[in-house]
């Protein structure tokens, strides 16, 4: 019960650290672009871009958290868990998009450097990079090393992080020097940021729904494990995957000693499982086969880490 107590405790952080983030950077986005447009700078409207999509990630990943807690039903056996994934994919392809606009603009600027009202801009962008420290310091609260959409939310928000840092240089540079070309210059770093962030939180979501090995689990050293408890003879037929991030599940057949009572299986059984729960994986699935690998007489053996209680808490 400590485990289901520890993840609730997390699942309501993680979403407080959402909400919370989701209500300010809405309001600066709105700030941000108004300066934007007002002071004519590409990197104050690239970065509150950025923050649109920020916002729209944080907004999606708080529904994603409401959604998740939905019980599983009959035509959804695992509820909506995967739908934290979807917006964590979501993200990634919104960030993407973004990063390919600003690069089209920012090159229109180079060829024809406009007027930029510089004070204002390095204000917003100050006020920007003020805004953007407090939310990373919301969302750092949380899991983000366990969680792919506080993760994805939390590398939106590093991205926008940088992006005001590049809108103070440019603002200084054009206010000193009159460069024209430092506000494109400082659009383009942002795009690059954000481009590499949405590549990242859409090939590990992908690899999530592709149902990839988790990140975090050695496939041999799995199969070791179980094939070192006294009455296994040998692992096959095995899979590992995420059903939503930090919740993996197991199935596979292992071949028992033909000898074992089912008292005996399922005490091997249990032994398994408080095994591959110390290793991150929570759901196990074993079907027990005896050696002819005859399914007529083979014991079946369904059996999940815990009780119901432990997966309705997630």
């Amino acid at each position: 019960m400590g485990h289901d107590h520890g993840h609730d405790h997390t699942h309501g952080a993680n979403k407080k650290a959402l909400l919370v983030s989701f209500i300010i950077t809405t309001a600066y986005m709105i700030i941000e672009a108004i300066g934007g447009f007002v002071t004519n700078s590409l990197a104050l409207l690239s970065d509150a871009g950025h923050m649109l999509s920020d916002s729209v990630s944080l907004g999606v990943g708080v529904l994603a958290f409401v959604m998740g807690e939905k019980v599983a039903s009959y035509s959804k056996t695992y509820g909506y868990k995967r739908f934290e994934i979807l917006a964590a994919l979501f993200n990634g392809v919104t960030l993407t998009i973004i990063a390919i606009y600003i690069f089209y603009e920012a090159f229109q600027r180079f060829a024809n450097p406009p007027e930029v009202a510089s004070t204002g801009m390095l204000t917003i962008a100050i006020i920007g990079l003020i805004v953007n420290l407090t939310v990373a310091w919301i969302l750092m609260r949380g899991d983000t090393k366990e969680n792919l959409n506080l993760r994805a939310a939390f590398l939106h928000v590093l991205g926008d992080l940088l992006g005001s840092v590049g809108a103070i240089i440019a603002a200084l540079l054009i206010m000193f020097f009159n460069w024209g070309w430092a506000d494109p210059l400082a659009s383009l770093i942002v795009a690059i940021l954000v481009l590499i962030s949405g590549w990242r939180v859409s090939k590990d979501a992908i690899h999530v729904l592709m149902e990839g090995t988790p990140k975090n689990v050695d496939l041999d050293d799995i199969i070791q494990t179980m094939e070192k408890v006294q009455g296994i003879l040998g692992i096959h037929d095995l899979h590992v995957w995420s059903i939503t991030s930090g919740q993996n599940a197991l199935s596979c057949h292992a071949v028992v000693d033909g000898k074992l009572s089912i008292h005996d299986s399922q005490r091997l059984l249990q032994s398994i499982e408080k095994t591959l729960e110390e290793k991150g994986i929570g759901h196990v699935t074993i079907q027990m086969e005896n050696e002819e690998h005859q399914h007529d007489d083979s014991l079946m053996c369904q059996h999940e880490t815990g009780s119901k209680e432990h997966d309705h808490q997630h």
